[in-house]
């Protein structure tokens, strides 16, 4: 190993780390919870039409490649008129095929809540939406909170597949700086470890979550 191209790429592969992975993490994983809240609802309200929509998109999004998901929005959608950008390109990719995940996380949560507490929301008066709202859905959410949290952490590993469209996250930072040094087994190991701090620092936000909503269900 080459400790001087280490010493001097280090900031060179973080920085971007820093500027682009993270913040293309945080914003995909926010319409990705959006998304799956949505899909999780509508499967467990079970509306024939909406479920049938929901079922086929977290089918299709689960069954195919995240790397071909990109190519087809970024190289693909050009051939019928629709151009985006790379990094807006990624955002939809990366938070369209977590969303389908994280639906199924939520849906499971949901339905492991006693189906009794949404007959005691009716009883004292609220709508569907009120109780899914104020008793079920906090419920599912912390339940399914482990499992969430690990979906995160796989995807900023995932942003990595970025660099394949062009986007300039640490992995296009580190092939740009490899084209120039010819240092891979380096480049490539120090990358590494810069996503493995990332997923280390998010692991141990995940515990420390953990044990505040521990707190909370015992008081």
């Amino acid at each position: 190993m080459n400790f001087e191209v280490f010493r001097e790429s280090f900031w060179k592969i973080l920085i971007p780390g820093l500027t682009v992975t993270i913040p293309l993490t945080v914003i995909s994983f926010s319409l990705a919870m959006v998304i799956a809240v949505i899909t999780a609802l509508i499967k467990f309200a079970n509306v024939k039409v909406l479920r049938q929509v929901a079922r086929f998109y977290t089918w299709f999004i689960r069954g195919t490649p995240l790397l071909v998901q990109l190519f087809v929005v970024f190289y693909g959608l050009p051939s019928i008129g629709i151009l985006i950008d790379p990094i807006p390109a990624a955002i939809i990719v990366f938070s369209i095929n977590e969303g389908a995940y994280c639906a199924e996380t939520i849906r499971g949560a949901l339905e492991s809540i006693p189906a009794g507490q949404l007959e005691a929301g009716y009883c004292v008066g609220m709508s569907y939406l009120q109780t899914m709202r104020r008793i079920i859905l906090p419920q599912a959410l912390r339940s399914a909170f482990p499992s969430l949290f690990n979906s995160l952490i796989s995807l900023v590993k995932d942003t990595s597949l970025a660099s394949n469209i062009t986007v300039t996250e640490m992995m296009m930072t580190t092939r740009m700086i490899n084209a120039r040094k010819y240092e891979a087994l380096t480049l490539y190991l120090e990358v590494a470890l810069i996503y493995l701090i990332f997923s280390t620092v998010l692991t141990y936000i995940q515990h420390w979550g953990e044990r505040k909503l521990s707190s909370y269900e015992k008081r």
